[in-house]
């Protein structure tokens, strides 16, 4: 699943679009790496988000392409 449609399906962004502004910037890393919004995640991988207040990483434990929103936090897992 791309990165930017992840972001957008957990609702740990509220749009897609917002999504790709932040890869687009810089502020999104994957395993470490500064990563694009078409990068493709894997069960397992770590994804780091950079905002002004702090940083927000977590765990990706579920891959779906719909949610609904009382299961959304069960996606990922904030380490």
């Amino acid at each position: 699943m791309r990165l930017d449609k992840f972001l957008k399906v957990s609702r740990i962004l509220k749009r897609r679009s917002v999504a790709n502004e932040a890869c687009d910037g810089g502020r999104v890393e994957v395993n470490g790496r500064r990563a694009k919004p078409s990068h493709q995640l894997k069960v397992g991988d770590v994804v780091c988000i950079h905002f002004a207040a702090g940083q927000l990483q977590f765990r990706v434990l579920l891959l779906a392409e719909t949610v609904r929103k009382e299961d959304a936090d069960k996606m990922y897992e904030v380490v």
